[in-house]
């Protein structure tokens, strides 16, 4: 048999790649001749980097010290380089919110570490970019970002503003003369959400209280990403704009990227389609399966591309409301002991459908 292996990760318990290795460990233990595809997945937002680099072994990783975190703090950024010459690069490892340690900073984030990875990335040659949005610290409309590749936004004395979603209010103008060009090949801007840039379903008002913003400064911010846009233009309205605290508005204004739903371009980056080719069966799965994961994330995804190619379809997941899914839950009987041992009980869930796929094979 022929078995895809295409889990998501399970949020703060086991990597896509590690949920893939654990179960085809557990496959493996019954079924040793089986021949396993892992492909480790993601949705636009953070791991798919990694994701990425697996699925690509002639994709090189470059390291980039000292980039300027969502802090202002020093953190390591990287880019991934595929071997046709696009560059990929996850905001959530110079500019995420796990980077402030639980010191969250709604005003003064900056997306700035993100565009200093970019810049690293057209520096070493990248001929066009696939940015990955999701897990942002900063609500900065993708100044911040942007500045770092020669944007400057200044205030009405026409001095340089501080970095941060708090100080675009005071905007005065936008200059763009040493702003670099976007690659050759343009740029692709990943993400499962669909927001504008603002409003009631604005980047402030929806993910600033997850970044640490109170009522006035969430119209503090609102007040700011609306004066950044009069400045420099675009479509604020776009669905998606709103994505990583305005970035998504940032850069599809200024060096015309597309937005594009995550999920489907990383199973076109991974080669999700060719996967399934032929195969078996697929086993796909996340932290938690229910009726959202069929919106716009890698699960979802994965779920419709076996149903095109006619492929069965397993689902493993920490918890689900669906019945038809196999639980860590379900098999440790404890929660705490699913979620701390996750990797084992993925691999006992490996085993599990190895044994109701037959016989082993010979």
């Amino acid at each position: 048999m022929r078995i895809v292996l295409a889990p998501d990760s399970f949020k703060g318990t086991a990597t896509a790649a590690e949920a893939a290795r654990a179960l085809a460990d557990g496959w493996h233990s019954v079924r040793p001749h089986d021949e396993l595809v892992l492909l480790p997945m993601a949705d636009g937002g953070e791991g798919t980097l990694d994701a990425v680099a697996t699925a690509h072994p002639g994709a090189t990783v470059h390291e980039v010290p000292g980039c300027t975190g969502p802090d202002g703090r020093p953190v390591p950024g990287r880019h991934l380089l595929l071997p046709d010459g696009t560059a990929l690069v996850e905001l959530a490892d110079a500019s995420g919110l796990p980077l402030l340690e639980g010191r969250l900073a709604p005003l003064a984030a900056t997306s700035r570490g993100t565009g200093e990875a970019i810049a690293a990335a057209l520096d070493a040659g990248a001929t066009a970019l696939t940015v990955a949005l999701g897990g942002s610290a900063s609500t900065d409309g993708g100044a911040g970002l942007l500045s770092a590749l020669g944007l400057r936004v200044l205030g009405h004395s026409g001095a340089l503003l501080p970095d941060g979603g708090g100080a675009l209010a005071t905007a005065g103008q936008i200059d763009t003369r040493r702003l670099r060009p976007a690659p050759p090949g343009g740029v692709r801007l990943l993400t499962d959400v669909t927001n504008p840039l603002y409003g009631p379903d604005g980047a402030a008002a929806v993910y600033g209280p997850q970044k640490g913003a109170g009522p006035s400064e969430i119209a503090l911010l609102e007040h700011g990403l609306r004066r950044y846009a009069e400045l420099l233009g675009g479509d604020p309205e776009e669905p998606g704009a709103g994505a990583a605290g305005g970035t998504a508005y940032g850069l599809a204004t200024a060096w015309n990227a597309r937005i594009t739903p995550g999920a489907a371009a990383v199973a076109d980056l991974l080669g999700l389609d060719t996967a399934l080719a032929g195969a078996d069966l697929v086993i796909t799965g996340e932290g938690r399966f229910d009726a959202t994961s069929l919106l716009g994330k890698a699960v979802g995804e994965v779920i419709d591309r076996a149903h095109r190619a006619a492929v069965p379809l397993r689902v493993v997941a920490g918890d689900s409301t669906d019945e038809r899914a196999l639980t860590l839950l379900s098999l440790s009987g404890d929660s705490d002991d699913a979620q701390r041992r996750a990797t084992h009980w993925l691999k006992l869930a490996g085993t599990r459908l190895a044994r109701s796929a037959g016989a082993p094979a010979h």
